[in-house]
């Protein structure tokens, strides 16, 4: 492809969209053929004038019949009410909550199907940006059940006195009451009705604002709860359930400024990830920033000791560096990795593991999201930039690489607009898109994460001579 990794002329940006719920008159929009299926995973059809219409968990190829159930200017919003056809890819929701959730809204849909879908995703919000992705886009994945170690809980009790647990339906406040998920680790999962049970035993349920759930290595389990206002009865209870059930706990108290308290003995909570020649652990705290699928995340790491085949030669910058999860993986590959992080307990956090593990990285903090001079002479001092920024990207960063003598950037992102956006910068810069990875890091869910490599030209050929031999992992290849 000549234009590989290239920038065409972006795509125009859309006007924003007021909506309005649909009247009685219009609900029914009759039956519809879908088309395709939309960045969020819902379907995507056209009505008889011609108008757009989104139907929730509609498949390609599926004829349904619909309720609009909200109209906008340019298009409407719609449900199910009886399909009359199947698409090839649907398959039964595996857990009984699908239908109500908002966490999973892709499980109609096949693993299989999921994963093109998400990578066509990544390849098209490029394409607005008019850059071509490479040919051979890797997906990285693991299982597609039990795989999520973090997640957070709502609590919520009604006017009637009723305590509710679980996660929020699709586009609203209201909480869905599970006992079960099919996503949740098993240890975590088989937690939920004992949970229940113990907010249900409370004095002031009321005063629980959500509960976090953690699971680190050695099945340790760990209860964060958001406790709004101080109730000691029911502090002594949640120290009870710690001790009957085996279980870490703590809470985050108060309203304004969130203390945590631990309510059992404190663990030492650690996270295993596989460096060059022996496993690396990172301690961590609760409210650290942590992949919640392990496999996925040492895929991302495994692909990234892959395509940087970094040496002896070479000096690693990792930008957004958080407890360490690059860059005390890679310590090993690299002549010099120096980690920079926004926050310094994480930068306190990262010092630590370099040390626990006997690791040379130097960790430093700066402000990523306003980068001054500092940050400037650490690229200039760099060849090689890894970022791992929050959803927002890291726009600031990557104009200042475009205007560096950096060679390569290594990209991981959770959101693909905003890398979509940041490589624009790269690309005016003089980078060229070399490697692309989706990640499946959030199975049966419409997010996906990404790994983009970019490479100046006259690098490029260079790294690809070095890589020769190296073979492609398994991460690396399509699941």
């Amino acid at each position: 492809m000549a234009m590989l990794g290239k920038k065409r002329t972006p795509a125009v940006r859309r006007e924003r969209q007021v909506s309005r719920p649909a009247t009685a008159a219009s609900a029914d929009a009759g039956t519809l053929t879908v088309e395709r299926l939309a960045h969020d995973g819902r379907g995507v059809a056209r009505d008889g004038e011609g108008k757009t219409v989104f139907v929730d968990a509609a498949l390609p190829g599926e004829r349904v019949e619909v309720a609009i159930h909200r109209q906008r200017k340019r298009y409407d919003e719609a449900h199910v009410r009886e399909r009359l056809s199947d698409a090839a890819s649907r398959v039964e929701p595996p857990c009984v909550y699908a239908t109500r959730c908002g966490g999973c809204d892709l499980q109609h849909l096949s693993v299989a199907g999921q994963r093109e879908h998400k990578r066509q995703v990544l390849v098209d919000l490029l394409g607005r940006q008019g850059i071509d992705a490479p040919e051979d886009v890797a997906i990285l994945a693991g299982d597609d059940a039990g795989y999520r170690r973090r997640a957070r809980l709502g609590v919520k009790r009604d006017a009637q006195g009723r305590v509710h647990l679980g996660f929020r339906a699709r586009g609203s406040e209201q909480l869905v009451d599970i006992d079960s998920c099919h996503v949740l680790a098993p240890s975590l999962a088989a937690l939920l009705p004992r949970l229940r049970a113990q907010l249900e035993s409370l004095e002031a349920p009321r005063h629980v604002g959500h509960l976090e759930l953690l699971l680190t290595d050695g099945d340790v389990v760990t209860v964060v709860v958001r406790q709004l206002r101080q109730v000691p009865e029911d502090e002594q209870r949640w120290r009870a359930f710690a001790a009957r059930e085996a279980l870490a706990c703590a809470l985050r108290r108060g309203r304004e400024t969130a203390e945590l308290v631990w309510l059992s003995d404190q663990p030492r909570l650690v996270t295993t990830v596989s460096g060059r020649r022996r496993p690396v652990s990172l301690a961590l705290t609760p409210g650290d920033f942590l992949q919640v699928n392990a496999p996925v995340n040492q895929r991302l790491i495994d692909t990234l000791r892959d395509w940087l085949a970094p040496g002896r030669d070479d000096s690693l910058l990792d930008l957004f560096a958080g407890i360490g999860n690059f860059s005390l993986a890679l310590a090993e590959d690299a002549a010099r990795i120096t980690a920079v992080e926004g926050s310094n307990a994480m930068v306190e956090r990262l010092r630590d593991n370099a040390r626990r593990n006997g690791l040379d990285v130097d960790a430093l903090q700066a402000d990523l999201s306003d980068p001054g001079s500092a940050v400037d002479a650490l690229i200039a001092e760099h060849d090689t930039v890894l970022l791992d920024p929050p959803r927002e990207g890291a726009s600031a960063i990557c104009r200042r690489l475009a205007d560096s003598g950096v060679a390569r950037v290594a990209y991981v992102s959770c959101d693909p607009a905003s890398l979509a956006r940041d490589a624009a910068h790269l690309l005016a810069g003089g980078f060229v898109l070399s490697r692309l990875a989706m990640a499946d890091m959030f199975p049966h869910t419409a997010h996906l994460e990404s790994l983009a490599l970019f490479e100046r030209p006259a690098r490029s050929s260079r790294s690809r001579r070095r890589n020769e031999g190296h073979g492609t992992p398994a991460s690396g290849g399509r699941h």
